[in-house]
């Protein structure tokens, strides 16, 4: 298993397995919004891939097994970082076949690794059940916060 990061030639596979653990995670898509994802998904990887959006892949010899993608933001700075970067993880996914060997510890380790290069202040996720034990062991700690999470959808 070879561990790197993604590059264009990985764009399909990228699409394929966020469309994977979006189905995997919201149990139910429309066939509207999967067809939507289809075709915007590649676009989103053409423009932000290793700009700003920087793709981890377990990859068994042409096939990308598992993914980790770390979406690098600026911000204004204030004492909570400094520098003004916050990182969050996204689509940590593993195909079914090749789940429980460690592959998404091993990318978390390489994401981490960058985001320390490129002088984040922070890394932050959203854990799935499945995935919370995996990011206790790469050093993720429960986030406490005086602020109350909200969201405006449209």
């Amino acid at each position: 298993m070879e561990f790197s990061y993604a590059t264009k030639a990985d764009i399909n596979q990228l699409t394929e397995l966020r469309m994977a653990y979006i189905l995997e995670d919201q149990k139910t898509v429309s066939d509207e919004d999967m067809q939507s994802m289809k075709k915007s998904l590649p676009l989103y990887f053409e423009k932000h891939l290793n700009q700003d959006c920087f793709g981890f892949v377990a990859r068994d010899g042409k096939t990308v097994a598992a993914v980790a993608l770390l979406q690098v933001i600026e911000k204004p700075a204030n004492p909570h970082f400094i520098n003004g970067l916050v990182g969050e993880v996204l689509s940590v996914y593993t195909r079914p076949e090749y789940r429980r060997q460690g592959l998404c510890l091993n990318l978390m380790k390489l994401l981490i690794e960058s985001g320390k290069e490129k002088g984040l202040d922070k890394i932050q996720l959203k854990a799935t059940e499945d995935g919370y034990p995996v990011y206790k062991k790469a050093g993720f700690v429960d986030s406490e916060s005086d602020y109350k999470e909200m969201v405006l959808k449209f």
